[in-house]
This record gives C-alpha cells, sequence and structure tokens, in this order.
C-alpha cells in the first residue's frame, strides 16, 4: 500500500487532508498491510524545506529516523507507516523507485501535482485519488486517470463529474479517550485566515466585547492581526492530536465561519467528538459534518452570527453537544471494509 503526494508526510499535520491520509495509512497498517508513505519536505506552496523543522521535531519526539545529507532525504516509522520524504525535483523518480521494488497493490494520492503521480502509477498498479476538495487542487488528480475517485463528502460526490464514478468516502477520525475536562472556554476557531473566515472573526471580537475567543494557527501564523483584540487568546498550531482533544474539551462552541465551500471540515467532527457543537458557515459541506441547518449562517452577515452565539442557552449547548456526539462516532469506523466493498482492496 502507498500513499505519494507532494505535500508533506505524517505527523506533520498542516489541514484536514494531512490529517485524513496519516489516518488511512494507519489504518492500513494496524490491518497488516505494509503501508508506504511517499512525501516532500518541500510543501508544493513554499519556497523553501521544512527539512529543519522537522528534523527538530522527530528530536524531540525521540523519534528515530535516518537522515541522508547528501541527498536530503529522510527515512523513520511513525505508527507502522514507513515514510520516505525527499525534495520536489526528485519525487516522481523517487515513485519509480518505489513501483518497481516494492509492487504496491494500490497507490492512493491527492492535491498539488496528483495527476502526474496518479498517470504515472496507473500504468504499474491500481490508482485511487483521494477528492479532499471541490477546489482545482483537490479535483486536479483526476487528470491523470485514476481507476478510483474517493469523494470525501456527499457535498464533494455532488460537484464529481459522473464520468469519474466517484465512491463516497468520509475521512477516518480516531476515537477519544482522554477524560472530560472542566469547560472554562468560550469560543473556539481553528486556521484563523482570510479564506476560513479571519474577516468575520475580527468583526465578532468587536462586537461581541463580553465573550472569549480562542483561535488556533492553522496555514499560517495570523497572530500579529489578531492582536489588537483584548478577548482573543491566540494558539499556536500543534501536531499532537491529544493537545487539540484538550482544547475541544475546554471550549463551549467551535466557529467555522469559512468564506469557500469547505468539502468537509474535520474540525467539525474531531470537536463533535469530544462533545463540543459547531455552527458554522452555509457553504459547501459545513452543513453536511454539522448536521442541523438551524446552525448555519451566511459568512458574511455578522448579525446572524452574533444571534446564533448569543441565543443559544447552557442547556441548549448540552443538547447540541449530544447530538454532535451521536453523528460523530459512526465515524470513528475502520474504513478498510468500504474500500473493499467498493471493490478497491480485496478483503
Amino acid at each position: 500500500m502507498l500513499f505519494v503526494w507532494r505535500r508533506i508526510p505524517p505527523p506533520f499535520l498542516i489541514g484536514g487532508a494531512e490529517v485524513s491520509q496519516q489516518l488511512l495509512a494507519e489504518q492500513f497498517a494496524a490491518a497488516g498491510w505494509r503501508t508506504l508513505y511517499l512525501a516532500s519536505h518541500e510543501p508544493p506552496w513554499a519556497t523553501t524545506s521544512m527539512l529543519p523543522s522537522m528534523l527538530d521535531h522527530l528530536d524531540r519526539s525521540a523519534l528515530a529516523y535516518d537522515y541522508r545529507a547528501g541527498s536530503r532525504e529522510l527515512r523513520y516509522v511513525s505508527n507502522g507507516v514507513h515514510i520516505r520524504v525527499v525534495a520536489q525535483d526528485v519525487l516522481l523518480k523517487a515513485l519509480t523507485t518505489t513501483l518497481r521494488e516494492d509492487k504496491p497493490d494500490l497507490v492512493i494520492t491527492s492535491q498539488e501535482g496528483s495527476a502526474e503521480l496518479a498517470a504515472h502509477a496507473r500504468t504499474k498498479t491500481k490508482v485511487a485519488g483521494w477528492l479532499h476538495s471541490v477546489s482545482s487542487t483537490g479535483l486536479h488528480v483526476l487528470d491523470g486517470k485514476p481507476h478510483y475517485a474517493l469523494a470525501t463528502s456527499r457535498f464533494v460526490l455532488s460537484q464529481t463529474p459522473s464520468m469519474y464514478a466517484a465512491v463516497l468516502f468520509y475521512p477516518p477520525f480516531r476515537p477519544v479517550s482522554a477524560p472530560a475536562g472542566q469547560r472554562d472556554g468560550d469560543l473556539l476557531m481553528i486556521n484563523p485566515v482570510p479564506a476560513k473566515g479571519a474577516a468575520l472573526m475580527h468583526r465578532l471580537a468587536d462586537l461581541l466585547p463580553e465573550r472569549r475567543f480562542t483561535l488556533v494557527e492553522g496555514w499560517w501564523d495570523t497572530a500579529a492581526e489578531f492582536a489588537c483584540h483584548p478577548n482573543v487568546t491566540y494558539l499556536p498550531r500543534t501536531y499532537d492530536p491529544n493537545e487539540m482533544t484538550a482544547l475541544y474539551r475546554r471550549h463551549q462552541l467551535l466557529l467555522v465561519p469559512s468564506m469557500v465551500n469547505d468539502a468537509y471540515p474535520r474540525v467539525i467532527i474531531e470537536a463533535a467528538l469530544t462533545r463540543l457543537p459547531s455552527i458554522g458557515s452555509a457553504r459547501g459541506g459545513i452543513g453536511e459534518a454539522i448536521g442541523d441547518p438551524t446552525l448555519l449562517a451566511p459568512p458574511d452577515q455578522h448579525a446572524a452570527w452574533i444571534t446564533l452565539i448569543r441565543t443559544l442557552t447552557r442547556d441548549q449547548l448540552t443538547e447540541l453537544a449530544d447530538q454532535a456526539y451521536r453523528r460523530a462516532i459512526p465515524l470513528t469506523r475502520s474504513c478498510l471494509p468500504e474500500l473493499a466493498a467498493a471493490g478497491i482492496i480485496g478483503t
């Protein structure tokens, strides 16, 4: 089993696609599959390598690794997944070598540059393209004519051309086992960048001075932009899922004010598994993840958001938390039987 893409590998988590692929790779490894993960230390959107920070994290985590300075190649095993990290300009060559030497039964690829990877791999083995979004980046893999297309939500499935015969494939989620703590926080928002609703967060912080907001770094650091708000606490990105679980458990309500048609925000389900309910934008697959249209509002109508936030009583939040938890629990399943039922892997 081979996962290959041009983004960074596990356990370095930037967004939902990274987390979803890591968890599926770990499920394959736990089921006894030899699972390989080929990625780059040079993110497609960056001009510099993340190798220094990756090596620092591996050192601090006491995770054994093999780093070959001459070729700038990094190898390590994380939760049973064999990970190989190379520079962008040799990734296609590394894929060729892996296909020849390891002969994987299935390749899963997605995101930037994945059409080339899919087209290259499909002549040697079965290829599945994972559609993490409906953006040009998310659907790009289809240009490489993978044998299968995995749509990460019903919304994504509805936006995928029928000629690709995509199958619905909700992403995997970890069960939450951490003990519940006191919910001494208030409103939580992850990834406060413009596309995810940063402008609305500024408005809400101004117009709700009595409420406390916790913002967590996502794609990049926007702390300086929110420093003017005395009721905003800004936290750095974390790669530790237990830290995120603790954050969810401490808050009353998750805000998902995305400006774009998100496919199926992982944060909504992750929060629900800790009994943290969400309100979100009436965009894309956000409503599908939340499961209640009364908890949606247009991201450009701050008055509607203020009404939602102010009118939710403690009893209502408790009820919504239980409902969110019940909807989320089935998503902590093993995904491999679904892939087998679709004929993508053997039973």
